[in-house]
């Protein structure tokens, strides 16, 4: 009985317990409904990117989908209170939100989303016509809200605009001067755009803006100088005798550029030179001129004997800038013209009467008769300019390494984050020449094998109208040692004054600065050479000094840098001296000529020669002296060495102003001096 009492009170506890968990049953979700009252807050950023916040709500959503309704096809999640940021482009769009219950239902809405960006505001529009080239017009723009620009330029028959971004330059080159409607157009993210318009008056450059090039240093017996600030000219010159031309309209006049004098030939039919005497020019080998026009396709130049009567030689001219001519004369002589006679020189211009022309450097010359190491040309010029462009860097430093290359002075070519083309050009005051040789070869220390280096070469014409060579690229093929790369030329020609030497490392590779993009050259074998150590080294003693400066006045001497002496307190020999790496030769002369700019009249300046023996065991040559007969201006004075040893090598110059006197480094102590020449 007992046990069945157990049993009936177990039964009942499992009933109990088995209705107790009935009445906790999952049977209420079958009235479970979806979310509801889905919706989305869309918040617009005022700065034109695009970014739009959007801000799901609903009730009885746990998680939300935002479809975005533009290309973006998968959709983006967020909680509630939670929101997704997404970037548009201007326009319309239905932005679909699904809300997701607890049990997988969901309720979707759409709602329309416009996005729209403010218009450019602001637009300053700067048109201006480029002080280099003739007829180039340059337009720069800023506005707010704007990222690039179009300018459509006005000229008939050029409907397309040229594009470029704020902050940098659209350029165009008109066909014709004149008035031109230009009009710019700003544009940002909206379809909306702003734009500027301006009647500009577009002007022809018909002058020369910059000198001719410099002419380099020319022993007196081998140049014969017409008109050129470089040399002695012949006297007695008559640069307009007319010959009946000026009732043409055709004239002269001398052009001054800032200093700098040049012959201005005006509706230029013939017109010429009158030499004060007859002069043998059959000992030279050309005669040089440089011309400017805008206007005038190319000039006649006759030589025009007292003997055999004139010959022609015609050249192109390239409009609105230099052209450095060279004509042989033997192009006279094959004409069976006399050349030991020429009292005068014609020029014909074509377009006849209709032109102008400027000339300048007008001389004939010949191979240096001197010695190979004769004291040719001291001068203060550096004989190349060194530049880099978007992203190079260039510079002279000390060899790092003299293992295969003993030279003391190389340059370093780094190529830096910019453009992939960033590289590093150049320039020489006198063309390069490839008459002889059409392959160039350097000595480069690269870093690493298979660095590729690009070379080419560029006339003096700025961009875009620049004429460049072929470029030729050779590779490194050893790291961390000098070697010899070579780049073939054959083929360049040369009817082009190719003044600048580009080179770029790994074109096409955007650099970083680092070591892996740094290179040293040295030794370009190509006329004229480059080897980047330094003409000659200054030093001074016992009070004097010596430095390169700017050329303070360039009446009397287009030089751009020559060298300063000063004399200061100290001792009465105070002075300064000039090394050079190889030794002076007099074997061909001994006459040597200084430029000379003093702030005195009588100002002695003694120069003598020593060999590079320690002091006291010194050689030295006798000691000259030259006297200053102006002031305030350049004057040549002349040293006579005759007698001078030529068994010594001499490779210090010595100069000394006022020997005797104590100097005070005032003005009146203090001197120019260029282009030590031997004569």
């Amino acid at each position: 009985m007992k046990t069945l009492k157990y049993i009936v009170g177990i039964s009942l506890m499992v009933l109990f317990f088995f209705n107790c968990t009935r009445d906790d049953s999952i049977d209420f979700l079958d009235t479970v409904v979806p979310p509801s009252n889905i919706s989305a807050l869309f918040a617009i950023s005022q700065d034109n990117s695009g970014m739009v916040t959007i801000t799901p709500n609903g009730e009885g959503a746990v998680s939300f989908d935002i479809y975005f309704g533009d290309e973006t096809t998968e959709p983006a999640n967020t909680k509630p209170g939670g929101n997704i940021s997404h970037t548009y482009t201007e326009g319309s769009y239905s932005v679909k939100i699904v809300g997701k219950g607890l049990t997988g239902l969901k309720t979707e809405v759409t709602q329309d989303l416009v996005v729209s960006f403010k218009a450019p505001e602001n637009l300053v529009a700067t048109i201006s016509n480029d002080a280099a080239v003739s007829k180039k017009v340059n337009v720069t723009a800023t506005a707010a809200y704007a990222t690039s620009f179009d300018v459509y330029f006005g000229e008939e028959g050029t409907d397309e605009p040229v594009s470029a971004n704020i902050g940098e330059t659209a350029s165009f080159i008109y066909r014709e001067p004149g008035t031109y409607t230009v009009k710019v157009v700003a544009k940002g993210g909206a379809i909306a755009t702003t734009e500027y318009t301006e009647e500009f008056l577009v002007t022809e450059i018909v002058q020369p803006i910059a000198s001719a090039p410099k002419q380099p240093t020319r022993a007196s017996q081998d140049v014969i100088s017409i008109f050129s600030s470089g040399y002695t000219d012949e006297t007695g010159a008559d640069y307009f005798p007319d010959w009946g031309q000026g009732g043409q309209g055709s004239s002269w006049a001398t052009f001054d550029l800032e200093g700098d004098a040049m012959l201005q030939y005006i509706n230029l039919s013939y017109q010429g030179i009158q030499f004060g005497a007859a002069v043998d020019v059959s000992a030279m080998e050309y005669i040089h001129m440089d011309v400017w026009t805008s206007d005038v396709t190319r000039i006649e130049t006759s030589l025009i004997s007292v003997s055999s009567g004139e010959k022609p030689v015609w050249t192109d001219l390239t409009a609105g800038q230099w052209t450095s001519i060279n004509i042989p004369i033997s192009s006279f002589t094959d004409q069976g013209l006399t050349v030991a006679d020429i009292h005068q020189l014609k020029f014909v211009g074509e377009p006849w009467a209709s032109g102008t022309v400027f000339i300048d450097n007008i001389y004939f010359y010949r191979a240096s008769t001197g010695g190979e190491n004769s004291v040719t040309s001291i001068t203060f010029e550096v004989p190349y300019t060194l530049s880099s462009f978007d992203g190079g860097d260039m510079a002279i430093i000390t060899n790092p390494d003299t293992n295969g290359n003993t030279s003391g002075m190389v340059a370093q070519l780094v190529k830096g984050a910019g453009q992939p083309w960033a590289g590093s050009k150049i320039t020489v005051p006198t063309p390069f020449s490839f008459i002889n040789e059409t392959t160039v070869t350097l000595k480069v220390w690269s870093p690493r094998a298979g660095l590729n280096l690009l070379m080419k070469f560029e006339d003096d014409t700025p961009w875009p109208n620049t004429v460049a060579s072929e470029e030729i690229t050779a590779t490194t093929t050893a790291s961390g040692q000098w070697e010899e790369l070579s780049f073939d030329f054959s083929g360049i020609s040369t009817e082009v004054d190719f003044y600048n030497l580009v080179l770029i490392i790994d074109n096409g590779t955007v650099g970083d600065g680092s070591e892996n993009f740094t290179v040293f050259l040295d030794d370009i074998s190509v006329e004229s050479f480059l080897d980047f150590e330094p003409q000659q080294a200054l030093s001074s003693f016992d009070g004097g000094d010596i430095s390169i400066i700017a050329n303070p006045d360039t009446n009397g001497n287009a030089s751009e840098m020559v060298a300063q002496m000063v004399k200061g307190a100290g001792q009465p020999w105070a002075g300064s001296k000039i090394t050079v790496p190889e030794p002076f030769s007099f074997s061909s002369s001994t006459s040597v000529t200084v430029k000379v700019w003093s702030p005195i009249v009588g100002l002695n300046l003694l120069m003598k020669f020593e060999d590079a023996t320690p002091w006291p065991d010194t050689v030295a040559s006798a000691e000259v002296t030259a006297t200053t007969t102006v002031s305030g201006q350049w004057e040549e004075l002349n040293f006579d060495f005759s007698g001078i040893s030529t068994s010594v090598d001499f490779t210090n110059l010595v100069l000394i102003m006022d020997n005797g006197t104590v100097g005070d480094g005032s003005a009146n102590f203090t001197i120019y001096i260029d282009d030590i020449v031997q004569k």
